[in-house]
């Protein structure tokens, strides 16, 4: 299996106002002011104690990061195996800095990016993740800032690096919006508190099973398949949906009141039924059909088998030129947590028969377990 890739980002000046009653490090010529009264950059510091929680995985990680202080001497230090991903120039990084380096660590499609900051680093990242929506991807801050009203950090820096050794370790962990705050410095250090909302990220949250439903301390299967199709129709609009084979996409098709093929693919459009049991040749045809009218398409598909396949299983019709005219981005794995947990840890797997096209699904995929519900799951090609 491919190696967890870990972006990672500093804001060396986060929080460098703090200990001299600044109230933190925006605005122009306050860092400097911050350094003259004798602060000290804590940020890196404090970005060191969450990386020491992954040394006893160094053989497991690649780490994409900038240059110097913006992450790269932080990781360097520690023996980890780094990708400088972005150069910055400026002998003081700036929030374009930071801007500048997520919009090149979501091209790079990093498994989750670790920053290290305040409310004002959390605002850049978010900037950049609403631009870029073809590759979203889970982030999670490292507590630095002197404010730090938003809902995207870890408790503390060490929490931080616990949180991502969940995800290296294959463990459930699952994802949730959080909101991204901010408050105004200037008015803050009139003594006014002023927070806005800017957006939100999507975050690794705490591990936890069963959010609303459950029953006992185990998931109620027919509760938690209706969460699950509620999520999905909810996104049906008017793109193409692709059903693909096993019990749970036939719970969604039910739940829309649509006949389903259990052991075929099924196509919709609107939430209603185009085509049932569809072979390859004519679902390519379709496929084709709607694409040239620059309409996206979504795959929803789920495990089939026990050995946790998505593809090569009961779903041949999903031939690697339908997968990549699809591509990777527009795929819904569903699957309860129940049956997840029943894999022992065992990464999902893509057998298409296409070596390539199996080696660009390594990593890790979100997987819907109920309604706004997902967790991040490894994915892995045949051994």
């Amino acid at each position: 299996m491919s190696k967890f890739k870990l972006g990672f980002l500093i804001n060396p000046i986060a929080g460098v106002g703090g200990s001299v009653a600044l109230k933190g490090s925006d605005g122009e010529g306050i860092a400097q002011q911050a350094l003259a009264l004798g602060a000290e950059f804590k940020a890196n510091q404090r970005a060191n104690s969450a990386l020491e929680i992954l040394l006893p995985y160094k053989d497991k990680l690649v780490i994409y990061t900038a240059n110097s202080l913006m992450g790269e001497q932080c990781a360097v230090n520690l023996g980890f195996t780094v990708e400088v991903i972005y150069q910055c120039k400026n002998t003081q990084t700036t929030a374009q800095d930071t801007e500048n380096a997520v919009q090149i660590l979501l091209e790079q499609k990093v498994d989750i990016l670790l920053f290290a900051g305040g409310d004002g680093t959390a605002r850049n990242i978010c900037h950049q993740v609403e631009l870029n929506t073809l590759h979203q991807i889970p982030v999670l801050g490292i507590p630095a800032g002197c404010k730090i009203h938003s809902g995207v950090y870890a408790v503390t820096p060490k929490a931080a690096g616990r949180v991502v050794e969940m995800l290296i370790t294959n463990q459930l962990v699952t994802l949730t919006e959080a909101d991204v705050m901010d408050i105004d410095e200037s008015l803050f250090r009139q003594g006014i508190v002023k927070a806005k909302r800017y957006g939100e990220m999507q975050i690794p949250s705490e591990l936890r099973y069963v959010q609303a439903v459950k029953s006992g301390g185990k998931e109620s299967d027919e509760l938690v398949l209706q969460d699950i199709a509620a999520d999905v129709i909810e996104q049906m609009d008017d793109q193409l949906f692709i059903i693909g084979s096993g019990s749970t996409t036939a719970f969604i098709m039910d739940e829309l009141g649509e006949k389903n093929t259990l052991l075929g693919v099924d196509v919709l459009h609107q939430q209603s039924v185009i085509a049932n049991d569809i072979t390859e040749p004519k679902l390519w045809e379709l496929l084709q059909a709607h694409l040239s009218k620059n309409q996206s398409v979504k795959l929803v598909i789920t495990l089939i088998g026990g050995q946790g396949h998505i593809f090569g299983r009961g779903n041949q019709q999903l031939s690697p030129r339908i997968i990549r005219a699809i591509g990777k981005e527009n795929i819904l794995i569903v699957a309860t947590k129940t049956k997840l947990t029943g894999l022992n840890n065992r990464p999902l797997i893509v057998d298409t028969g296409d070596n390539e096209l199996d080696q660009s699904f390594t990593g890790y995929m979100s997987v819907i377990t109920g309604y706004k519900d997902q967790v991040l799951y490894p994915v892995s090609s045949p051994q």
